[in-house]
């Protein structure tokens, strides 16, 4: 029997107030440190829907309640470094955020370096680079793609 394809799903939430975009800098992960990136990210666990992935990781990062009702698609992005490494094959579903209970606040500080409100019109940098496109699309006020396939050659 072939081995079958398979993916690592994640969930992004990107909280939004007005025009701005809250992120954080990213250390002693091993994974972009050193990078701005979403304030509230992580793997979708077993058993876990990608709502209840995403509520919980933005309590666990930024001590905050999001209800899933507050979660708004923007887009799934299908993401891949092109070195067969199964870690690297990636379905990344983004969400943003308007209301939330509670002020965000850095719950792992040795995770990340510091927590900042962003205008989209003016990112820091350097940013995770496929969070940028996203953002990048989100700043720019046309549509969203509903799904975005990203490292994929041709």
């Amino acid at each position: 029997m072939a081995v079958r394809f398979q993916v690592v799903p994640a969930a992004y939430i990107l909280f939004l107030r007005g025009d701005e975009v809250l992120l954080q800098l990213r250390q002693n992960t091993g994974y972009y440190d050193g990078h701005w990136a979403a304030a509230a990210a992580g793997h979708v666990e077993e058993g876990e829907s990608v709502l209840t992935a995403a509520t919980r990781e933005a309590e666990e990062e930024l001590g905050v309640v999001v209800a899933e009702a507050d979660l708004v698609p923007l887009t799934v992005m299908h993401r891949t470094d092109n070195n067969h490494e199964p870690i690297d094959e990636r379905v990344d579903f983004f969400f943003t955020c308007r209301t939330w209970s509670g002020e965000p606040r850095r719950m792992e500080p040795d995770k990340a370096a510091a927590l900042e409100w962003f205008p989209l019109a003016a990112l820091p940098t350097p940013v995770v680079p496929h969070e940028l496109l996203v953002l990048d699309r989100l700043a720019s006020g046309e549509p969203v793609p509903l799904v975005i396939p990203y490292g994929f050659e041709g």
